[in-house]
């Protein structure tokens, strides 16, 4: 058992450590202050890119902008099997 609790600990160290030197000032997590759906659309998830973010609507579209000036960029809709 002092095994695995060490090796859990060990892991859990490394992890935090990985999450404070990937993102030291949290620049790489800035999203715009204000985001422009289009008319009648809900955010149900977000996700980030290295120049673009998408927004996942409760219609089922994917729609993802651009990071620095907001500006949609692509329209995705996801069909039902």
């Amino acid at each position: 058992m002092t095994v695995l609790t060490v090796v859990m600990i060990v892991g859990l160290i490394t992890v935090v450590v990985t999450f404070v030197t990937r993102f030291p000032d949290g620049s790489d997590l800035l999203l715009p202050d204000e985001i422009t759906l289009p008319e009648g659309e809900t955010p149900r998830a977000i996700t980030l890119g290295s120049d673009w973010y998408a927004v996942v609507t409760e219609s089922d579209q994917i729609l993802i902008f651009g990071r620095q000036g907001g500006e949609l960029r692509q329209t995705i809709t996801v069909s039902p099997e």
